[in-house]
């Protein structure tokens, strides 16, 4: 027999009247009439078919059965309240489980820096961390917050910028450059040794965009044909350091390594800059506490990145 969902309210009240023993005080603490109560359980016993309270105009005791009842309601009762007190304390303080799905790049560049101090931040919080560098559907994947590029983002998804905007950059070794030459045009890419990169989530090897500086207009695509192929950035961005070749990565990922050297740009006038990295959230309404901490901690840092 499945619970008739108009008894819960019922209930809570017979639940009130009966640890009081007493309709005047049970109602004083609800901050209802006398009157409110005593039909409330008149209607509860008659939808229960039992007498629950046996009541005269001094006195109040528990029937059998009134009290059978009170015995499975009240540790019930006090699981929900403690609940309900949880919840509402979660949205004033971060606490709980947060699930963050993010691409390796965006781990990698904003929350492995900095997850120590977030952690430390708010002792009561703990992250379960995904990384997957596809689109993913946070709210079928059970995730609270997603860390993808702007071009990237599902268009029915709430997003906050999290970095500044960012440029592709074609970086190799100095090395390499002095032993092979500098392309001035994505055209003399095809006599360098350009290192691919391939998508985990679709196979795709990624293709080099470049847009030209003299005619916005004109776009130029270019796909690396070199001795290796990587799903991993960081392993790509090693050969490269290593002298093997040219690779295409985020400018902010190669910052340190240019300016210490290890590096060099070229084609610099033909990456157009584009929207950074973006948390995305199904809703701003009722945004939990840990999310909104979340957020708030990492737009804090977008300017260090």
């Amino acid at each position: 027999m499945k619970l008739d969902p108009s008894l819960l309210s019922s209930l809570t009240w017979f639940a009130h009247i009966a640890r009081h023993r007493s309709f005047t005080k049970a109602a004083t603490e609800m901050e209802v009439t006398r009157g409110a109560l005593s039909q409330q359980l008149k209607n509860l016993e008659q939808q229960l078919n039992v007498r629950l309270i046996n009541r005269t105009t001094r006195n109040m005791s528990l029937t059998e059965e009134g009290q059978r009842l009170l015995d499975v309601l009240s540790p019930a009762l006090e699981s929900i309240e403690t609940a309900v007190l949880e919840v509402g304390e979660s949205q004033s303080e971060p606490s709980g489980l947060l699930r963050i799905n993010s691409s390796r790049i965006a781990t990698r560049l904003l929350l492995d820096p900095y997850l120590g101090e977030f952690l430390k931040r708010y002792p009561r919080l703990k992250v379960e961390l995904t990384m997957n560098d596809g689109l993913s559907n946070i709210i079928a994947e059970g995730a609270d917050a997603g860390i993808r590029l702007g071009e990237s983002l599902d268009e029915h998804m709430v997003a906050v910028p999290v970095s500044p905007p960012i440029e592709m950059a074609i970086v190799g070794s100095p090395d390499y450059l002095d032993r092979f030459g500098t392309p001035e045009t994505p055209e003399e890419l095809i006599q360098h040794n350009c290192l691919g990169y391939r998508f985990s989530s679709s196979g795709i090897i990624d293709r080099w965009s470049f847009t030209s500086p003299e005619d916005g207009e004109r776009t130029v695509v270019f796909e690396p044909n070199g001795s290796a192929i990587f799903n991993d950035d960081e392993n790509m961005l090693n050969a490269a350091l290593q002298g093997v070749g040219l690779i295409k990565y985020l400018d902010i990922n190669v910052k340190k390594h240019l300016q210490e050297g290890r590096l060099r740009r070229v084609l610099s006038d033909w990456c157009k800059p584009f929207p950074g990295f973006y948390l995305y959230v199904p809703s701003r309404a009722q945004l939990p506490a840990k999310t909104r901490a979340l957020m708030d901690f990492l737009i804090e840092n977008r300017d260090s990145i």
